[in-house]
């Protein structure tokens, strides 16, 4: 069957906050919608969206500083026309592996989305970040954000969604917040989970041999896999044997052939990172744009540079699942 091409004019439209290298953005293409604008402060990030997606403007600055009326203009809409805000405020402050402080300053970038939010007043919002925010002491400011979604004028439901249900060979779970503006009179909901998850052999098998960034394990780390011959170890007591303590061994993750990948992080200080499952080396670049759901014609600058980018995105196709469900449950209701 010919593939269905819809007209530019009549395609859903997005605006991208906090766009990253342009996980979401991928998503939202691969689901039919058409980006007017982008925003995105990290230098790199902003070269690394350029590269993929030439064609959409980019707000390159301090988000703070970027009023309503300017977004507008950038985007060449008036407020209540944009289909979907999408935006995922940087989550450190919230994270599991940070302190995980209430009034983390980077967790005040929220208030930023929601400025944005109600100058705007798009149809729908799409609000991404990490387990975190739900968990512990950080509910509070989970019920904050809630009651400032809706005070914006939507109705407003969170859930977790782990990416490895949806077409993402990684076991990455994140909090999706989406919200309808409520003079359209529809209940927001989430996608069903589309499909068994991807082990790793049927993701990477083929670049098993690619060496062309290579990131090798260290004495340390080598010393503790030829413990256990012809296959890796994640004991700790193993670790502190030889290392003495266990000081970064809990970030170090070995991946498994028959297994779905585990998180992949943004940092890779020190003993962080995921080891390859057969190879003294860590996995690779080109093996982590794939494990994160990215084509292999996705351009990153660098090896440092494109594991920050692919720590921090949202996977395209966890993206592309969440688009198209708004587009066909929420968007297509209303018209």
């Amino acid at each position: 069957m010919p593939e269905v091409r819809i007209p530019m004019v009549d395609k859903p439209t997005v605006i991208s906050l906090f766009a990253g290298c342009g996980g979401s953005s991928l998503g939202y293409q691969m689901a039919g919608f058409r980006e007017l604008l982008a925003v995105e402060w990290d230098d790199n990030a902003v070269q690394t969206f350029r590269l993929n997606f030439p064609e959409v403007p980019v707000y390159h600055g301090d988000i703070a500083k970027l009023t309503g009326k300017e977004c507008m203009k950038l985007a060449g809409i008036q407020k209540g026309e944009l289909d979907v805000l999408d935006g995922s405020p940087p989550c450190q402050g919230f994270s599991t592996a940070g302190k995980r402080r209430f009034t983390d300053p980077r967790n005040s970038l929220f208030q930023e989305y929601a400025r944005l939010l109600t100058d705007l007043q798009p149809k729908v919002f799409v609000l991404e970040n990490v387990t975190g925010m739900v968990k512990g002491c950080m509910k509070q400011a989970y019920l904050e954000i809630m009651r400032t979604l809706r005070g914006c004028g939507y109705k407003a439901k969170g859930e977790v969604l782990n990416a490895m249900y949806f077409n993402v060979p990684q076991s990455r779970e994140r909090v999706i917040i989406i919200g309808v503006r409520e003079d359209l009179g529809i209940e927001p909901s989430h996608p069903k989970p589309q499909g068994r998850p991807t082990i790793l052999r049927e993701c990477i098998w083929d670049l098993r041999g690619n060496r062309e960034d290579d990131r090798m394990l260290s004495p340390i780390i080598q010393k503790v896999a030829k413990k256990q011959p012809h296959r890796w170890s994640t004991d700790v007591r193993i670790y502190m044997s030889i290392k003495g303590n266990q000081g970064s061994s809990l970030t170090l993750k070995w991946a498994d052939w028959d297994g779905v990948c585990m998180t992949i992080i943004q940092d890779e200080r020190a003993l962080t990172g995921i080891v390859h499952p057969d190879r003294e080396r860590y996995i690779s670049l080109r093996e982590a744009q794939r494990i994160a759901g990215f084509p292999d014609t996705f351009r990153f600058t660098d090896r440092s540079n494109g594991m920050k980018r692919v720590g921090n995105t949202v996977p395209p196709p966890l993206m592309k699942a969440i688009a198209e469900h708004i587009r066909d449950n929420i968007l297509a209701v209303q018209l």
